[in-house]
C-alpha cells in the first residue's frame, strides 16, 4: 500500500457502532451482531487512529438497534467533534424530534430500504420536508429495483439525498440496468450524493473487486466528485467474504491515482455535507 493513504485527509463515511454490552439490542431485532461483527466506541477510535481516518459519520444501523440512536448518541456526545451521526427515525417524527437529533450531532436520516421495503416509505414525504427545514439530508439504502419504485419521491422532493453502497448494482446486468440509470438520473438533481463503498455487497470478483470499476467510474462522471464520497461500511455487517479496511484504502489508490481527486473524495466532499471543521 501507498502510505501517503495514512497521511492524507480521510472522513469515512459509513461505519456502524455497535456496543450491545453498554446499550443492549432491540428484544426482538431481526438480526443481532456479534463477535466480530460489533464495533464499539473503542475499536472505532482505535481503527481510526491506525488508518489516519480524521473524521467518521456514524450510521444508525437497524440490526440490533431498530429505532434506538442512543449509542450512535453516546458515541457522538464523547467524541470529541470526530463523529456525525446518521438516525433512524420513524416517518412520522416531528420537527423538534429531529431538531433535538441535530443539535446532538446528527446530520442526517437513514432509509433503510433494503429492510422496511419501499411500501414503508409512502407517508415519507413530510419527513422530506422537514430534513429541508432543518438543512439534513436523507441517506437511502435500496437495492436497484427499489432505487426504481423511490425515484418519483427523490427526485420530486427537495430534501438532499445521499445512496449507500454505489446503489448495490447488478454488475451482471450492467451500467444500463434500470436500477443503476435510476440512480445516474438522480444523480443529474444535483441534490444527490453517493457513497463509494459496499463492494463486498455486489461484486461478484474477490478484492479490489474490479467488476465494480465501470460502475464507480459511470457514477463519478454523472455525480462528479463534489457529490462522490468514500465509506468502508465497517464493521462489515453479514459480509459475505472477509473485508479489510487497508485494502479498501488501497483500492482508492488503485481508482483514483490523482491527489486532488482523492482529496475531494475522502475529504472536501464529505466534510462540506457533514458540517465538520476544516
Amino acid at each position: 500500500m501507498d502510505v501517503r493513504i495514512f497521511e492524507e485527509p480521510k472522513i469515512d463515511s459509513h461505519v456502524h457502532v455497535l456496543d450491545p454490552a453498554r446499550f443492549p439490542y432491540q428484544a426482538k431485532t431481526h438480526y443481532a451482531p456479534a463477535g466480530q461483527e460489533l464495533g464499539t466506541p473503542a475499536q472505532v477510535g482505535q481503527l481510526m487512529d491506525a488508518y489516519g481516518t480524521r473524521y467518521v459519520l456514524l450510521v444508525g444501523p437497524n440490526s440490533g438497534y431498530g429505532l434506538d440512536n442512543s449509542c450512535m448518541l453516546d458515541t457522538i456526545a464523547h467524541g470529541q467533534g470526530r463523529y456525525k451521526g446518521v438516525a433512524v427515525v420513524r416517518n412520522d417524527a416531528t420537527f423538534d424530534d429531529l431538531a433535538r437529533l441535530k443539535r446532538a450531532g446528527v446530520v442526517g436520516v437513514a432509509w433503510n430500504v433494503t429492510y422496511y421495503g419501499v411500501d414503508y416509505y409512502h407517508d415519507a414525504e413530510p419527513l422530506l420536508d422537514k430534513l429541508v427545514a432543518l438543512d439534513m439530508f436523507v441517506d437511502v439504502g435500496a437495492e436497484p429495483d427499489q432505487l426504481v419504485a423511490m425515484l418519483p419521491l427523490l427526485t420530486s422532493c427537495g430534501a438532499r439525498i445521499l445512496v449507500d453502497h454505489c446503489g448495490r448494482p447488478n454488475v451482471n446486468a450492467g451500467l444500463h440496468e434500470p436500477g443503476f440509470r435510476a440512480l445516474l438520473e438522480l444523480g443529474a438533481t444535483r441534490r444527490a450524493f453517493v457513497k463509494l463503498s459496499g463492494f463486498s455487497k455486489f461484486s461478484r470478483q474477490p478484492a479490489p473487486h474490479e467488476d465494480s470499476w465501470p460502475f464507480v467510474k459511470a457514477l463519478v462522471e454523472t455525480f462528479t466528485l463534489d457529490h462522490c464520497m468514500w465509506a468502508s461500511d465497517w464493521p462489515h455487517l453479514r459480509a459475505p467474504t472477509r473485508v479489510d479496511y487497508g485494502v479498501l484504502l488501497h483500492q482508492v489508490f488503485k481508482l483514483f491515482p490523482n491527489a486532488s481527486d482523492r482529496r475531494k473524495l475522502l475529504w472536501d466532499t464529505p466534510r462540506e455535507l457533514f458540517g465538520f471543521e476544516s
